[in-house]
């Protein structure tokens, strides 16, 4: 795979104006192109050129479409796919009958929301009541047992029907039992001296009367469940009344949306249409072909290589690798990349599965991540439209990939589930935290392997900053920035005297006059960079504020002072912040050994299973989550900040089926 970003040209075309339709629609159906606006490539000629007035609202379209799409998520029906959408049997789109249509879908779902309402708002009442009931809160509600002088139970419950009640007449009973909330009492009471109640005196029917008033409370409940679900059910079934014109009129709007997308990067003369954009250099033959066909070969077309224009001015495309989508997920939640630069999806690939399978180091608890995974993306493939989706299946992939890691690691340090089921590759981790590791191994031989991984993170990432800066030929910050030449070899010289210095037992550092030397020119040249670079920005012909020698050298020296401070603290802060992998990792052993232990003091047997289990499951969660964050963040703030700039703008080119981001989706 390529590395580095695609490489991108730029287009300007003309077409006559009887064959832009053609042409809109065959950009959108080969979705490769990248607009920009013409007038930013002649500014001054942007007086002379028009866009063409759209016949709707940019708006309209897009806000008709969702609408509709609300309407297959109340029916739950997803969104049709992408490939439905066909732009040569697209016709004409009247915007007042799709309107209609949906006003009037929407209507008649409106009716039965109300009925949906009412039914809401009751069983809200009756829930209240019989939660009190069942929790014995009697001091909450008020139960009145008695007759009435005129009326009946018809009118009793017409007068209440905008209170929480229950109005039941018990088989055998002459007198009714009415259930009602005591903060209800003021309005209640009025209402039903009305009807010339008749309170019955005896105290004790009253607790007869409560499991009656529960059972007549749990049917009014399931009942109005049931009713509920059958006006969802109504819901579905008027949607699904229109759903082949609904589905008709979706994509309509979704082609009519992006072909105004493309309109809006139209520019027009009298007679001639021109549009710019930029495209993958693979794409271009295609592009130009489909171009010249769709305008029967009238046109102009101009090729513009990325060289020629600001690096800051080209979109960033990467070349889309399957296997590495769920890294790139991670690259792109970051930032972008310039363009011309290294891509770092295979690098974070690499240095995130090592990290987090140094951390989480267990063949067991790694099998039961990578049967999520699996699990998980064996459900997202049956169900592609489910939405929304808590988990996409980019996620799943990295849990297979992370389960693995963890599988390997479990295998080269023996561990299974927290115990060492078979003898360990390289040698016991476990052991070494705990302290019977017999081959002469403990925790700072952890230590010291994520120190090493660490220095192995850093100088890579300073390497491909170095590749970087080559490639745009910055050859002042190749050499004297912080990331580059004079900050590489002043940490690898910083490595190398700090592990002398250990090898000494912590007494000196390495005699002789390599030391100083190694150091000290560096930073000698180090103070020549501010002068150096006002130099260099008055030889590009910029502006640059006229300076004594007094305030040049007192700039120089605090740039300098600032300049090795961040060398020097933040080298040594990069490289033992890696301890952090060997720290989770003894934590993880830890947490093991004390589940282990705890295991023991319950007996063994069951109820030492049952210990286990629940302590497996709580590491792989608990623990699992913060060494992918861990590693997230090493990635971000330790690797990323030696050679990432993140100062690319996105390639989004307009097109019938969406791109996975900046990738380039390889069409057949």
């Amino acid at each position: 795979m390529n590395v580095f970003t695609v490489p991108m040209k730029l287009l300007t075309a003309v077409v006559l104006d009887e064959a832009t339709d053609t042409v809109k629609k065959e950009l959108l159906r080969l979705g490769v192109l990248d607009f920009i606006q013409v007038s930013r490539l002649a500014p001054e000629q942007a007086a002379r050129l028009s866009v063409q007035k759209q016949q709707e609202e940019p708006g309209t379209y897009s806000n008709l479409r969702s609408r509709v799409e609300t309407l297959f998520i109340q029916a739950g029906r997803p969104t049709p796919s992408s490939e439905k959408l066909n732009p040569d049997t697209m016709k004409p789109l009247e915007v007042g009958k799709a309107k209609a249509l949906v006003d009037k879908v929407v209507g008649d779902l409106s009716t039965i929301r109300e009925q949906q309402k009412q039914l809401s708002q009751s069983r809200i009442r009756v829930d209240e009541l019989l939660r009190y009931i069942t929790e014995e809160k009697l001091q909450y509600l008020d139960i009145r047992i008695g007759q009435v002088g005129k009326g009946n139970d018809a009118l009793i419950r017409s007068r209440l029907a905008n209170q929480a009640f229950v109005l039941i007449q018990p088989e055998n009973w002459k007198d009714f039992v009415l259930l009602t909330l005591k903060r209800d009492r003021q309005q209640v009471s009025p209402l039903v001296e009305t009807l010339q109640w008749m309170e019955n005196p005896d105290g004790g029917l009253q607790h007869m009367a409560i499991p009656l008033l529960r059972s007549e409370l749990e049917q009014q409940m399931e009942n109005l469940g049931k009713a509920n679900a059958e006006i969802k059910e109504r819901i579905t079934l008027r949607i699904k009344e229109d759903m082949e014109s609904l589905e008709t009129l979706w994509c309509d709007l979704r082609l009519h949306e992006l072909l105004g997308e493309i309109a809006l990067n139209f520019s027009h003369t009298r007679n001639t249409t021109i549009f710019s954009g930029w495209v993958p250099q693979s794409e271009s033959s295609a592009l130009e072909s489909v171009i010249r066909a769709a305008a029967n070969g009238a046109c102009v077309i101009e090729w513009t290589d990325a060289k020629y224009l600001p690096r800051e001015e080209v979109p960033v495309a990467v070349e889309d690798v399957p296997l590495l989508r769920p890294f790139q997920k991670l690259v792109d939640n970051y930032s972008v990349p310039e363009y011309g630069t290294i891509n770092p999806t295979p690098f974070v690939a690499i240095s995130y599965l090592v990290m987090f399978a140094l951390m989480f180091a267990d063949a067991g608890q790694g099998l039961v991540i990578l049967l999520l995974g699996l699990l998980g993306l064996r459900n997202s493939k049956r169900n592609p439209q489910l939405k929304p989706k808590m988990i996409s299946a980019d996620m799943y992939r990295l849990f297979m990939y992370l389960g693995t890691a963890s599988i390997v690691s479990g295998v080269i340090f023996g561990s299974y589930f927290g115990f060492a089921l078979f003898p360990p590759l390289w040698f016991d981790y476990h052991a070494a935290v705990v302290g019977h590791e017999s081959t002469g191994r403990d925790v700072y031989s952890i230590l010291t392997i994520t120190i090493w991984f660490g220095i192995v993170v850093i100088g890579l990432g300073l390497a491909l900053n170095w590749i970087n800066l080559i490639r745009k030929k910055d050859w002042f910050h190749l050499l004297l920035d912080k990331n580059g030449l004079v900050g590489g070899w002043l940490f690898g010289c910083g490595i190398w005297a700090a592990f002398a210095f250990v090898g000494s037992g912590y007494k000196q550092l390495p005699q002789g006059l390599f030391l100083p030397i190694a150091f000290g020119f560096p930073l000698v040249f180090l103070f020549a960079k501010v002068p150096l670079h006002r130099h260099m920005e008055r030889r590009q012909g910029k502006e640059v504020e006229p300076k004594g020698i007094g305030p040049l050298v007192m700039d120089a020296l605090l740039e300098w002072i600032v300049d090795v401070l961040e060398i020097f603290s933040g080298f040594l802060a990069n490289t033992l912040s890696f301890m952090r992998v060997a720290g989770l990792g003894i934590a993880h052993v830890s947490l093991m050994t004390a589940f282990a232990q705890m295991a023991d003091l319950a007996g063994g047997g069951v109820a030492g299973i049952i210990v286990l289990l629940l302590g497996n499951a709580m590491v792989i969660a608990l623990e699992g989550l913060s060494a992918g964050i861990q590693a997230l963040r090493l990635n971000y703030y330790e690797f990323f900040t030696k050679y990432f700039t993140g100062r690319g703008l996105s390639y989004n080119p307009i097109a019938l089926h969406p791109h996975a981001g900046r990738q380039i989706i390889s069409r057949p």
